[in-house]
């Protein structure tokens, strides 16, 4: 007969092992799958179709963008009065706006100008929590019949908001090159997403340079302006050209040109000869600045350029061609830029002048 004992001891034996099996089967039931690692793929081996198939939408998709949709339409008239030199801009409603408040709503307004004259803005009443606002509202810009074609009208629809940033819904941008403005027109479209503001056009300026080394004497000449940005409040300008001369990047001497009443497109043709000797010609910028004249307040600078070793793109091409080409005059056309970028890219140090033998 088999000892008590032993039957003992193989009883708690497979008790263990069934407990142990059972532990087992409980842990592998319980523990989360591991997720797969993500395969490898090797773009090169893809065809270049298949993967803009793969990153590009279908052009469909982009037409009905629910993005645009939600953004909402601008009703609003146009009409050009050809005698009085005039454009009459209406904003009358707007519907289905994109709701920009917490509380599903918007507080819009819509601010009206022409590319061609972007110092000149208009702006509509708030209309509180609606996205249907009717405004009925209109406004006139001076505007000469050749510069139409070259402006765009541009209407942007913003929220409100007291404490913060006000949000852009949406814009319409109209080419006026691309409307008839034999009559008055009124219309609706669709508000797009707002584009990059556009950069402030200042006009042109025409010039020529001349440089004799012999004797170290350059002449400017400055000839006329063009599409000069308007700074008086009846849509002109009374302009005048200042030439300053910097050396080692600080000023020197400097000239004015004869004011230029009720103007554009202003023409000078006015000569300034300036003494600069061959050995200080490469540390020598030409800064050209036109302003506006005005008798009760301070005159104010349109924009400027510089030319010079220093200068890049078209300015330092003419100023290279001068240089190349002694005592030949070289005539060219230049975009005026803001005057704090020109400053900056000077880098004045002083504005005392400095004196400069010259032989």
């Amino acid at each position: 007969p088999v000892p008590k004992w032993a039957l003992i001891a193989v009883a708690v034996a497979v008790a263990v092992l069934l407990l142990l099996f059972l532990v087992c089967v409980i842990k592998c039931c319980c523990r989360k799958k591991k997720p797969k690692k993500k395969e490898k793929v090797n773009l090169l081996s893809v065809h270049s179709s298949t993967m803009a198939s793969l990153v590009q939408p279908e052009m469909e998709d982009l037409e009905h963008s629910p993005e645009d949709k939600k953004r909402g339409k601008l009703q609003y008239s146009l009409e050009y009065n050809l005698r009085a030199q005039e454009m009459k801009i209406g904003v009358k409603q707007a519907a289905n706006l994109k709701a920009m408040d917490s509380g599903g709503t918007s507080d819009p307004y819509v601010i009206v100008y022409l590319t061609s004259d972007m110092k000149k803005k208009y702006e509509t009443k708030v209309y509180r929590k609606t996205l249907n606002p009717v405004f009925n509202e209109s406004f006139t810009f001076q505007v000469p019949q050749a510069e139409v074609p070259e402006s765009t009208l541009v209407m942007q629809v913003y929220d409100f908001n007291r404490f913060a940033k006000h949000d852009i819904i949406g814009e319409v941008r109209l080419p006026l090159a691309s409307v008839s403005l034999q009559r008055a027109i009124e219309q609706w479209s669709d508000l797009a997403a707002a584009s990059k503001v556009e950069q402030e056009q200042l006009g042109e300026v025409c010039f020529s340079l001349r440089y004799v080394p012999s004797t170290g004497k350059l002449t400017v000449v400055v000839l006329e302006a063009r599409k000069l940005k308007r700074m008086d409040s009846h849509g002109l300008s009374d302009p005048f050209v200042k030439v300053h001369l910097i050396l080692n990047r600080k000023k020197w001497k400097k000239r004015k040109t004869s004011v230029k009443k009720n103007t554009l497109s202003p023409y000078f043709n006015e000569v300034f000869v300036f003494e600069v000797p061959f050995n200080q010609i490469q540390n020598v910028d030409l800064v050209i600045s036109v302003w506006d004249h005005d008798k009760m307040t301070k005159n104010e600078q349109i924009g400027k350029l510089f030319l010079g070793c220093r200068a890049t793109g078209n300015q330092l091409r003419h100023w290279s061609d001068m240089l190349s080409n002694p005592r030949r005059p070289i005539a060219q056309w230049h975009s005026l830029q803001a005057v704090d970028v020109v400053d900056k890219a000077l880098g004045l140090k002083t504005h005392l002048k400095l004196p400069l033998h010259t032989r």
